[in-house]
């Protein structure tokens, strides 16, 4: 299975940037030997000056064509569903043992997420009731997912 972030916004070079490429880096090394690897971030923009609603839209467009044809779709959003890690790891297990080939991770701009794709999506999950900058939030999911594979396969990372 293969685990995709897609998200609004492009991340410039930096701190944020050096931490998602390192989780990432660590999911696609751990992950192989449980079936869980990673894509390439997909980040996705709208050029042209929309309003809010507008904008919303467009930009939920762009993160479905971002996400590859047939994955399961997770959107990010502070009224989705708050788990613990072992639960996340769980669901994520569980879709990759019922056969998931792509499982696409869609972050919002600014302004959050259409209301369709929370709507289409297969789950909602939040990071608590927190309002997170979504930028930040790509690190903190890097950082789950890769938690996520070490639960699975039993390394130590996790310490629970």
């Amino acid at each position: 299975m293969r685990v995709q972030i897609c998200a609004v916004g492009r991340l410039r070079a930096g701190p944020e940037k050096q931490l998602i490429d390192d989780y990432l880096s660590r999911l696609e090394v751990a992950g192989r030997a449980i079936g869980i690897t990673s894509a390439p971030l997909v980040e996705v923009e709208e050029k042209r000056r929309l309003d809010g609603a507008a904008l919303k839209t467009r930009e939920g467009e762009l993160l479905r064509a971002a996400a590859a044809k047939g994955a399961t779709i997770v959107a990010l959003d502070e009224r989705g569903r708050a788990e613990p890690s072992e639960a996340f790891a769980k669901r994520l297990g569980d879709w990759r043992d019922a056969g998931a080939g792509d499982v696409a991770f869609l972050i919002g701009g600014a302004g959050g997420l259409a209301p369709e794709i929370r709507e289409s999506a297969t789950h909602v999950m939040a990071f608590g009731p927190a309002t997170w900058p979504h930028m930040l939030v790509r690190a903190m999911l890097a950082e789950q997912l890769y938690r996520a594979v070490t639960i699975l396969s039993g390394h130590p990372y996790h310490r629970a």
